[in-house]
């Protein structure tokens, strides 16, 4: 609002606020806070790195203690997967293609699906995490593959039993990434359970997930590698 000096009568007269002074500085904050952009939550990102034969983890650790990049390192067959948080996806890249120039090196940036426990009644969340790290391809139909994505953007609206079931569950974080065809799934729990005993937890009482994960099952196969039949592997 723009206000102009010509319409008020004695510029020179202090403005005394009905509010008084604290009322005045608290307005003035509650602005200042409303046009402050707020801080963006850092996701973690994944790095996957798929060679002829094995890749050796030890030999990746290393690589991430020279470049000092804090993140985990897992393995299945001759896949690999750096997990974390990088301060310079792309730099890190670049420093992977120089280090394994014999490789192949997929990114997967930024999550399409994030469960967090914002989504729950208790908000609680544990000190310290473990990660299961999954992967599995899409269907090679296009028009399937359209479907997925949207099941998993109207999920809280058409499937909220599902992220009750994760809350449920106790999962403190469910990520998944998407690169061409290939998904990235990372669930986190306590330091110290297991995914194995939470599981279960996510279908307790809650058939709604079980038609959910039917649905899913149809829109994933497994990635080259995989036996017949099996589409979710795990990294280790």
């Amino acid at each position: 609002m723009k206000i102009q000096l010509s319409k008020i009568k004695n510029p020179t007269t202090p403005f005394k606020s009905p509010l008084g002074d604290l009322g005045v500085i608290a307005i003035l904050l509650f602005l200042l806070s409303a046009c402050t952009p707020k801080a963006v939550e850092t996701l973690p990102s994944v790095i996957e790195i798929v060679g002829n034969d094995s890749i050796y983890t030890e030999k990746l650790e290393q690589f991430c203690r020279y470049h000092n990049i804090e993140v985990s390192v897992y393995q299945w067959k001759n896949h690999a997967v750096l997990y974390g948080v990088f301060s310079d996806l792309g730099e890190t890249q670049k420093q992977l293609t120089t280090a394994f120039p014999d490789v192949g090196i997929k990114l997967y940036e930024t999550p399409f699906y994030v469960f967090d426990r914002r989504n729950c009644d208790d908000k609680m969340t544990a000190k310290n995490w473990s990660h299961t790290i999954m992967t599995a391809n899409l269907v090679a139909d296009e028009t399937m593959q359209a479907e997925y994505m949207n099941y998993h953007a109207t999920q809280a609206e058409k499937f909220p039993e599902v992220a009750n079931g994760f809350c449920n569950a106790n999962f403190q974080q469910l990520l998944v990434f998407r690169n061409g065809r290939q998904l990235m799934l990372i669930i986190s729990i306590p330091e110290g359970e297991s995914l194995d005993e939470l599981n279960p937890k996510t279908t307790e009482n809650n058939p709604r997930v079980d038609e959910w994960n039917e649905i899913m099952a149809k829109y994933q196969t497994g990635i080259e590698g995989t036996e017949e039949g099996e589409s979710w592997v795990v990294f280790k």
